[in-house]
């Protein structure tokens, strides 16, 4: 049993410490946080700590960290794709290393994960400059679709920090109990979804989530214990920490990966 696990880094948080407990890097690539600096610093740490890069592209708006969905076209969200991850992936390049996957950020990753149109923008977007680049998404929404229908391989992704509802949702953030900041809770739900495909929702049910990738933000208090915790339950669990691959689609998700 192997899954992969996620950061979001970049960000502006002291990375360090989180990257060597993860197996793959979401660099935010300067719309919502980052900058070019932070951006070639972050890939070159990342890869000192054999962990796999991925552009982890935003809506333009730093004000709100790109957790506020903009009006945006599709031919805009799309240009903004290639703009975002074409830039990060010449940093990539420049040492000597390539990137492997693609994560959207914050709002646009739940537009994608709703709306077709923007799930379309988003992975068609990507294929203009990978088609090997591996697309992640909410486990079933429509941006794993719209990844598969561009014949991108796709990865499917559960939350280790966010609390879900039990329709398979996210508890909103700013909602009481949305993020789950007690290391072993946290590392409880990551044990359960990478094991069992689930997690308890908000309400006490228990809800199907199976997932290729697990994250965990990189601002989330105490991230880098909290990873560290996923990490120490995961081997006592005999759960093995592996990687995305490029161009490679992970282990069978329920049909859907």
């Amino acid at each position: 049993m192997s899954i992969d696990l996620n950061a979001d880094v970049g960000e502006g948080m002291d990375d360090g410490e989180l990257l060597p407990y993860v197996t793959s890097a979401n660099v935010a690539c300067g719309m919502h946080a980052g900058d070019p600096v932070t951006m070639d610093q972050t890939v070159e740490l990342a890869l000192s700590r054999g962990v796999r890069v991925g552009a982890h592209p935003g809506y333009p708006d730093r004000a709100n960290f790109g957790r506020v969905m903009m009006e945006m076209s599709a031919d805009e969200i799309e240009s903004l794709i290639v703009y975002q991850v074409s830039a990060l992936a010449g940093f990539a390049r420049s040492r000597g290393s390539r990137l492997t996957h693609v994560k959207p950020h914050g709002a646009l990753y739940h537009s994608g994960a709703e709306f077709p149109d923007v799930a379309r923008a988003i992975a068609e977007g990507v294929r203009r400059v990978g088609t090997d680049l591996v697309l992640v998404g909410a486990a079933g929404s429509m941006l794993i679709g719209a990844g598969q229908e561009a014949g991108l391989p796709v990865a499917q992704e559960a939350f280790a920090d966010r609390r879900y509802r039990a329709d398979g949702t996210l508890v909103p953030r700013g909602h009481r109990g949305a993020l789950i900041t007690d290391p072993d809770e946290a590392a409880e739900q990551a044990v359960g979804l990478a094991r069992d495909g689930a997690a308890v929702a908000d309400d006490s049910s228990r809800v199907s989530v199976r997932a290729d990738t697990i994250c965990l933000h990189g601002d989330t208090p105490g991230a880098a214990e909290i990873a560290r915790r996923i990490h120490d339950r995961f081997r006592a669990a005999g759960i093995r920490i592996a990687p995305l691959e490029t161009g490679v689609k992970r282990r069978d998700s329920g049909g859907t990966a």
